[in-house]
Order: structure tokens, then C-alpha cells, then sequence
């Protein structure tokens, strides 16, 4: 059987090229302006700027310069010192970071179990189900890589510990935390033990 090779069109071709100066940052960013800047370090990095996105929900927005691409998206995060997003999981999907500059800890488990330390060119890949986090823990800003990547109808399967949302409430107040509801999933709280 012969496979039919095709040579895309100079506009299907553009529709495939993303240049690193023409990121914008994600769009849930602009939709949630009103929302404070402390809020948004709680649960993003602090800039995230998609490369690649499927047309489907997803927690970073609807703006990207490439769509679809066999189920994978793909952005850059930028994190100033002592910044990065908390504790979530990616339910369905794998999550996979390199870091391309600068140094980042990853913490994983709720409660955190293990935490590592990574530097340029180096990555983790974590599973679905697996609560993690990540910091920048270097001097100078953090840029990582992110690519998620598995076989699901959406990229809407974020979810948080239940004490993300108490933290959100506490100090942002319950606004804030309907408009992240809109976004992320947070669990139940956690039967503790006697």
C-alpha cells in the first residue's frame, strides 16, 4: 500500500510555525485581569504563553499560534524567583517539563513526598494522578518548556487539593475562588487520619 505524501501550501505551512516573538501570554490571563496578580501566582506560573493548544477547554486559554497537533500542548512558562504554581494534577494526561533556564524544584505528593531540583536541559515527565508543583528557586528568572501529551477529548482534567482553595478563599476572598472553579477542579478534602 502506498502512502500519500502531501506538500502543505505556503499558508498551511504558516499555520504550523509559531516564533518565540510573537507569544502572547494565555488568554485565561486577559479573561481574569481583574483578578490579582498574588491570585494568579497561587495556581500559574507567572507568564505562560501557549505554543501549541487543541480546540477543546483547557486551562490555558484559546490563544495560540498552532492548533492541533495529534493531542499535545505545548507552552513556555516564565517565573521570577521564588515563584511557580502549587500543588495539582493533570488527571488524564502526562505532563512534561524541561527546563531551559535557570532552576526549578518540583515537589510531588499531597503531603509533598519527594523533591527535586532541576537545571537547564534537564526534564521530568509526571504521570496523570500524580499531584506536583514546581519553583523557581534560582536568582534570575525561570523558563521552562511544558508539553502535555495523552490520549483525551480535553485538556480541562486540572485539579487541585482542597487546601488550594481554602488558601485562594482565605486570601483572595470566595470571587476569586468561583472564577478558578470556572477553570480547575479542586478535591474534596482529605479524610484525616485518627
Amino acid at each position: 500500500m502506498t502512502t500519500l505524501i502531501e506538500t502543505p501550501t505556503p499558508e498551511e505551512l504558516a499555520k504550523r510555525i509559531a516564533r518565540f516573538h510573537d507569544l502572547q501570554p494565555m488568554s485565561i490571563a486577559r479573561e481574569l485581569a481583574w483578578v490579582p496578580q498574588a491570585a494568579m501566582d497561587i495556581v500559574y506560573a507567572r507568564t505562560i504563553m501557549p505554543v501549541i493548544l487543541e480546540e477543546t477547554k483547557n486551562p490555558f486559554g484559546r490563544t495560540a499560534p498552532i492548533f492541533g497537533a495529534a493531542g499535545m500542548t505545548m507552552f513556555i512558562s516564565i517565573m521570577p524567583p521564588g515563584q511557580g504554581p502549587c500543588l495539582h494534577s493533570h488527571n488524564d494526561t502526562y505532563e512534561t517539563f524541561m527546563v531551559l533556564e535557570g532552576t526549578i524544584e518540583y515537589f510531588v505528593g499531597d503531603p509533598i513526598a519527594h523533591r527535586v531540583t532541576l537545571g537547564k536541559w534537564d526534564v521530568f515527565s509526571c504521570p496523570p494522578r500524580v499531584y506536583r508543583g514546581f519553583r523557581n528557586v534560582g536568582t534570575t528568572d525561570a523558563v521552562q518548556l511544558t508539553v502535555i501529551t495523552g490520549l483525551t477529548e480535553n485538556r480541562d482534567d486540572v485539579s487541585m487539593p482542597h487546601a488550594i482553595a481554602e488558601q485562594v478563599a482565605r486570601e483572595h476572598g470566595e470571587k476569586v475562588l468561583e472564577a478558578f472553579k470556572t477553570i480547575f477542579t479542586f478535591d474534596p478534602p482529605r479524610p484525616t487520619a485518627r
